[in-house]
């Protein structure tokens, strides 16, 4: 009864440290969650990014008893593949490369380069005693005209794509000022006062082919104490539309879109990357358990020869009571003893150190986790080795790894985006040539005075619907077109880039080609291992056999009295020399065997991972105890 409630109590303790935090953590989805509601304001709105996860999975929990952690290969995988935190770091980066082929999507210039913009704060041409000198090309002194503009140099190898994304832009400025005139002649006042009210709103769009449109209203109040206005207040609404267009530097869907491009395909081939790091991964996993079992039963065989040599020291002491051996022979007994005590404890390090790094490799939280931490790994699973390797012939293990090492497709996949990426590159060395034009009109009306100079033409007499009759009606319009150029002289600049960037690409094919190569002298190294591996096994089983035969033949002839203490030590030295060697052996045959899986790039094949399971952080299968340890 005792036992079944330090049992149940146990059972509590590590449901509170492991399975409450590992399931909080598996109902977090790293997924960003867009924000909801109308569109004018949903791309305002910050995406919500859920807070990584740090917690263990349920299946630790499933495996813990008795302050044990009972594992199998296969559960030590699936335990890595769930909460491994480089697996869940690289989980992350098909996220980052969609939220990249957006920000592509958008184009304009390098991330974080500030954009100008002006306000609608000037006056229009020809409205009021300031329009009508700026007009005539007259400053009359400190007019108070801002215009706030910005500028910003792009330096970026290849052409900037044009920004994608429409843009809306409005202001609206409200000014009263105060000017004196230092010649009164136009205005007929010394200071001439203006009320006014100036509105602007701009639509802009670019385009991936290299051009861009932009559409802009303008309506300017104006009311002033100057006597010589026909029309004061006065209302002056204009339209224009513009596009521009590059020909030669910047033209065409593939230059002006090789970035959407890049990102596009670097996004279809994240899976790669993350398959990468998952075979890693699970390799890295398998050569820890099946060292930490080689390691468990090294200690196993140093612990047995170490009560070996104990059983020998005392049957020698015995011997030395009876006088039929020497003091010597005790002493010689006794270093045995100490050597076979050093051998455990050494080995007793080597599996506290392994089974440290497996905890590390299948744990999101290492040895944070109080739980795991105090936890002992029992492994269930052990080496063996068939009876013969059956490996297909080395030339079709090489064309498997030729064709499914996620590595080698990545490698060619980024050889691919860097010839799309030298686009821009070449149309770089071209002259920028542009062509534009525009078409706007003007409108103008107002409150009409008589003065001196005569009064308003009628065609201006009324309000804002008068002017909006002759934007429309398009009674004053203006159009242009034109184009231009820029012609660098040598020309350096662009042929270095493009230099630099041809000949990067050719290391990156020469770099790829080498690669190929030694997948192939890698796959063959690998075949050679595991043959090498499994003749240093039988050698080494066929010499512990021997050893074995040889120390029970020497303690044999001890008994009767026809050996010595040392001739015996020096069988037992040989005998766990021998097994230490095979279980060596038998360990390296093991990881040569993973090793070629992950050579061929068949290791998630041949453990039953698939990738769209290992992106979940969840595996369908559940990891069941055997019946006497649940």
């Amino acid at each position: 009864m005792t036992a079944r409630c330090s049992w149940a109590k146990r059972a509590i303790a590590t449901g509170l440290c492991v399975l409450m935090p590992s399931a909080w953590s598996q109902e977090l989805d790293i997924q960003p969650i867009r924000p909801k509601g109308i569109f004018i304001e949903r791309p305002y709105v910050p995406a919500r990014i859920p807070p990584v996860r740090l917690s263990n999975s349920l299946r630790v929990g499933d495996l813990l008893r008795g302050g044990n952690l009972y594992l199998t290969a296969h559960n030590a995988v699936a335990l890595a593949v769930e909460d491994n935190i480089d697996i869940e770091v690289a989980r992350y980066n098909p996220i980052l490369l969609a939220w990249r082929l957006e920000r592509s999507q958008a184009g304009g210039a390098l991330p974080g380069v500030p954009n100008g913009a002006s306000q609608a704060n000037t006056t229009t041409s020809g409205q009021g005693v300031l329009g009508s000198q700026q007009s005539a090309g007259v400053n009359g002194g400190n007019n108070g005209v801002v215009r706030a503009t910005g500028n910003a140099t792009v330096t970026q190898i290849g052409p900037v794509t044009q920004t994608l994304d429409p843009t809306i832009q409005e202001s609206t400025t409200f000014s009263h000022k105060s000017i004196p005139q230092s010649n009164a002649t136009q205005s007929v006042a010394q200071v001439l006062v203006q009320n006014a009210r100036n509105y602007l709103g701009a639509y802009q769009e670019g385009f991936v082919t290299g051009g861009a449109i932009t559409v802009t209203y303008r309506d300017s109040y104006l009311r002033e104490n100057s006597p010589t206005d026909v029309l004061n207040p006065s209302v002056a609404p204009s339209l224009a539309f513009g596009f521009t267009h590059n020909l030669l530097n910047g033209f065409g869907a593939a230059v002006g879109g090789r970035n959407i491009t890049i990102a596009r395909m670097n996004l279809n081939t994240s899976d790669l990357a993350f398959r990468t790091q998952v075979a890693r991964t699970v390799s890295a996993v398998l050569n820890s358990y099946y060292s930490f079992v080689g390691d468990l039963e090294d200690l196993k065989a140093k612990q047995n020869a170490l009560d070996t040599a104990g059983k020998f020291l005392s049957e020698t002491q015995r011997r030395l009571e009876l006088g039929s051996v020497a003091q010597l022979d005790v002493f010689t007994a006794q270093n045995q003893l100490a050597i076979a005590k050093e051998a455990a404890i050494n080995s007793q390090a080597a599996l506290d150190q392994q089974e440290v790094q497996l905890k590390n490799l299948i744990s999101r939280t290492g040895l944070g986790d109080p739980a795991i931490a105090a936890a002992h790994i029992v492994p269930l699973d052990r080496i063996t080795i068939p009876a013969t390797d059956d490996l297909p012939p080395a030339k079709e293990l090489v064309q498997r790894a030729l064709a499914n090492r996620p590595d080698l497709l990545s490698e060619e996949a980024g050889l691919k985006t860097s010839e799309i990426s030298a686009l821009g590159t070449r149309n770089g060395l071209l002259p920028t040539v542009q062509v534009q034009g525009s078409r706007s009109s003007s409108g103008l009306a107002g409150v009409p005075h008589v003065t001196r100079t005569g009064t308003a033409d009628p065609r201006f007499v009324g309000g804002i619907g008068t002017g909006l009759e002759q934007l429309f009606a398009q009674n004053f319009p203006t159009e242009s077109v034109g184009g231009g150029g820029r012609f660098t002289l040598n020309n350096r600049q662009a042929q270095a880039d493009f230099g630099i960037d041809q000949l990067s690409l050719r290391q990156s094919q020469l770099t790829a080609a080498k690669d190929a190569n030694q997948i192939q002298v890698d796959v063959m190294n690998a075949v050679v291992a595991i043959g090498q591996a499994r003749s240093r096994y039988d050698a080494a089983t066929q010499s512990r056999i021997l050893q074995e035969k040889l120390y029970d033949a020497e303690q044999k002839k001890f008994t009767a009295g026809e050996s010595t203490t040392y001739n015996v030590t020096q069988q037992l030295r040989d005998l766990n020399n021998a097994t230490a060697t095979e279980l060596s052996a038998l360990v390296t045959w093991k990881l040569a065997r993973i090793n070629i899986d992950q050579t061929t790039g068949a290791t998630l094949e041949a453990n039953q991972i698939s990738i769209p399971e290992a992106k979940a952080g969840k595996l369908p299968e559940a990891s069941v105890l055997p019946a006497n340890l649940r």
